[in-house]
């Protein structure tokens, strides 16, 4: 029996059959269709043959006519002839697009067969072009070249998303040891603030938190140079009722289920995400974690029912008080955006510099000014709605500034006479007259006197 492995793809009953047809008994090895032609030469009958042989008699007689035996019999068309050109072009725009991604795509499109089917035919079909990287790497491969172990991280999600979506963006994943049901928060700063916000919000969508946090050793959770814990953060595990663990150093196979879950959004989230802004990145990837990720099966089971069925402690009533600061520059409408949404402050602090201050489960925000003068108090809209959210008294204030600018005069006309008044007349007399004063005047009769007294 042959034991499929790889994404939870379903298997059709022409696979399977491809599958069975695939052992040695589909075709008689040489030595069995000698075999048989010396039977049938001794004088045996088909069906003596069979029996001998423990084949098919139709199987027998097609061998003696001669039509089984170095006959090569052609093909089947590939499974994947249908999408040939999608996978031409995919592999033009990125040669080294891995195989599962490019399955989860052919899936969306209705290709129904497994992954080692879709590795086979891609391999068989050769539609995945060689480039030079990949020689190279392959000839050193075969040198007895390798890499050091610990040479970093295959994926790198924190720099990938700072480029594509032209502003820092980091990502904050927690998983489950047991199931490996995870979720990820996308964040624009590795303060503590957004590393106590994107925990909450990760323990709310798991159901609640772990009895040991497995931390990697960043400088918001452990001090740097040292195995200690830093004093907010060791805060934040009691206000949540959980041991830490922190990982060792250049140890990263102790956290091996986080990095499986890094590159397993690496691979088949990021590669192929669209998203033009951080709001939308979040909203894909959280699309991706419940649609793709927690239906993978194992055991059995799926990963979000093992998740369910983990030891989770209920999460406390309120979340931890850590305070978000961001620095902001507020626009021309005097506006200041804040997590996807954007928030007023009076029309005198337009394109000045602000600090936006909220904490994590508070309904509100406040924002300052340099001079750490409270400037404005607004409701703290859902992250990456979208919303304005503008007082009436600032809406208010622009409205009298906007109309301030105005004037009630009427326009110049633009063809009318209006010729050089006596002052500009005055004036340009006066210029006249020095450009006058200013050209030397020769005289004839100078050059008279010269001539008689030569």
């Amino acid at each position: 029996m042959r034991v499929l492995s790889g994404p939870p793809w379903r298997v059709t009953g022409a696979e399977a059959c491809d599958l069975a047809e695939e052992g040695p008994t589909g075709m008689l090895t040489q030595e069995d269709d000698v075999e048989i032609h010396a039977l049938a030469a001794r004088g045996w009958s088909v069906s003596a043959i069979a029996r001998h042989t423990g084949r098919d008699r139709k199987t027998v007689r097609r061998y003696l006519a001669s039509e089984g035996a170095g006959q090569a019999r052609e093909p089947a068309p590939s499974c994947l002839a249908p999408f040939a050109d999608y996978i031409a072009t995919r592999f033009a725009e990125d040669p080294h697009l891995p195989a599962v991604t490019l399955g989860d795509e052919l899936a969306a499109a209705g290709f129904a067969r497994s992954y080692p089917t879709l590795v086979r035919e891609l391999r068989r079909l050769e539609l995945r072009p060689v480039s030079g990287l990949s020689a190279a790497s392959r000839a050193r491969a075969d040198d007895g070249d390798r890499s050091p172990a610990g040479g970093g991280d295959s994926v790198g999600l924190a720099g990938a998303s700072r480029h594509a979506l032209g502003e820092p963006a980091y990502v904050l994943v927690g998983v489950l040891s047991h199931s490996g049901r995870f979720r990820a928060v996308l964040c624009e700063q590795m303060t503590f603030g957004y590393l106590a916000g994107a925990l909450h919000t990760i323990h709310s969508e798991l159901g609640g938190t772990s009895l040991i946090w497995r931390v990697d050793r960043m400088a918001t959770a452990v001090i740097p140079g040292t195995d200690r814990l830093n004093p907010q953060f060791a805060q934040l595990a009691k206000h949540y009722g959980a041991d830490v663990a922190i990982c060792p150093a250049h140890r990263p196979q102790r956290k091996g289920v986080v990095e499986a879950a890094i590159r397993f959004l690496g691979a088949r989230w990021w590669r192929t995400a669209r998203a033009g802004s951080m709001a939308e990145a979040q909203t894909s990837l959280d699309a991706f974690c419940v649609e793709l990720s927690d239906r993978r099966r194992r055991h059995g089971s799926t990963i979000a029912e093992l998740g369910i069925a983990e030891p989770l402690r209920a999460l406390p009533p309120l979340a931890f008080p850590a305070e978000i600061v961001v620095e902001r520059v507020a626009s021309r409408s005097a506006l200041v955006a804040f997590d996807g949404n954007r928030y007023s402050v009076a029309p005198g602090h337009a394109g000045r510099s602000v600090t936006v201050r909220a904490r994590v489960g508070e309904a509100t925000l406040h924002i300052f000014s340099a001079a750490s003068a409270l400037i404005a108090t607004h409701r703290r809209a859902i992250a990456g709605s979208g919303q304005l959210v503008r007082s009436h008294e600032h809406a208010a204030m622009l409205e009298q500034a906007v109309l301030a600018a105005f004037t009630t005069q009427p326009s110049c006309a633009r063809k009318i006479n209006k010729p050089p008044g006596e002052a500009a007349l005055a004036e340009l007399a006066r210029l006249r007259g020095a450009a006058a004063e200013s050209v030397a005047v020769v005289s004839l009769e100078r050059y008279a006197e010269l001539a008689q007294a030569c």
